[in-house]
């Protein structure tokens, strides 16, 4: 699903305390990785934290890079 020139939407949420904030993107795919961060984690690969990123190209043509987490819904969405 997150092949290179997928269409996707991603709805990432926040929750705050007495709310969620919600933010949406859509575009096409163009790489989905796991990177490794600044952040020093004991138990990580390589004493670091790592991120699941996931980088898309809006229709405006603006590369986004998204760090998922439990809180982000990626869906396929059909070339319009």
């Amino acid at each position: 699903m997150l092949a290179p020139g997928t269409r996707v939407r991603v709805t990432q949420q926040l929750p705050q305390h007495d709310r969620v904030w919600t933010t949406s993107a859509e575009g096409s795919v163009v790489r989905y990785r796991q990177a490794k961060t600044g952040s020093w984690y004991a138990h990580g690969r390589d004493d670091r934290l790592w991120l699941d990123r996931l980088e898309i190209r809006l229709d405006d043509g603006e590369l986004v890079t998204l760090n998922l987490d439990q809180y982000s819904v990626i869906e396929p969405v059909s070339a319009s």
